[in-house]
């Protein structure tokens, strides 16, 4: 039995080709692509020190780990279980990870004295003063958008060292809330729509900031996710780019 979740009710899941076995719980949110895509999106190199704000299972840093090695990874994650099982991630895929149980909102006195190389969150996506809950209480605090998204921003901002970024992944109609929360603490903003095929609108978006930078905000092309114009049948048609960040961890680096 793995503390706090009985067996039965936990799936292992392989990412990246197989290079990472996730433990997550087969109910509640279940880490998919976008962890993976922010992962892929930092720019970090060896030695970075890296902070995910609601890490979740590990998913986005134990995948930015494989890619980058000697890293210092960090979590902070809400639910105690979902933080556990992060810890028993980090460990089963050979990786260190720091994570602490913790609220963004009321940020631990530990992580209050550090500041890190990249600050990165997939935070929830859904504001709740319009939608309904989801029935899962695990799968409700990871959707659900019950802090604020400029609360998570602000934490980031202040987490993150001098000439260091924050990037976050969120879904597209959330782009002008998330820009205008971020230019408030960041510098040289960049967008990249994540775009299901092409002509198609974007559904999700990646968005970095750097502290201390003086650049105009850049609007980049976007990231097409699946080829063709259609889905083809019941098989995966990635496009062959985005293929090679999901299955073989390459990067999804911003153009520079």
């Amino acid at each position: 039995m793995t503390e706090g979740w009985p067996e039965d009710q936990l799936s292992c899941d392989d990412f990246l080709g197989g290079r990472l076995k996730i433990l997550q719980p087969k109910r509640g949110y279940r880490a998919g692509v976008d962890p993976v895509l922010l992962a892929a999106s930092v720019p970090a190199a060896p030695g970075d020190s890296v902070l995910e704000l609601g890490c979740g299972v590990g998913v986005a840093s134990l995948c930015l780990g494989v890619r980058v090695p000697d890293l210092s990874l960090n979590g902070l994650e809400l639910q105690g279980d979902y933080a556990e099982l992060a810890r028993q991630n980090a460990r089963a895929n050979g990786q260190g990870m720091n994570v602490i149980t913790g609220d963004v909102a009321e940020m631990p006195e530990n992580l209050r004295q550090e500041q890190f190389t990249h600050v990165i969150s997939n935070p929830p996506y859904f504001n709740r003063n319009s939608g309904s809950s989801a029935p899962d209480k695990g799968r409700e605090a990871a959707l659900g958008e019950a802090v604020p998204m400029a609360v998570w921003i602000r934490a980031a901002a202040k987490r993150v060292a001098p000439r260091g970024t924050v990037t976050f992944i969120h879904r597209a109609e959330r782009a002008p809330d998330l820009i205008s929360e971020m230019k408030q603490y960041l510098g040289s903003l960049e967008l990249m729509p994540l775009i299901p095929r092409k002509r198609r609108a974007a559904r999700l978006v990646l968005l970095r900031g750097r502290k201390g930078g003086r650049a105009d905000f850049r609007l980049h092309d976007g990231w097409v996710m699946h080829a063709g114009a259609a889905h083809d049948g019941d098989r995966e048609n990635y496009a062959k780019a985005t293929a090679s960040v999901l299955r073989q961890g390459a990067p999804l680096l911003f153009p520079h």
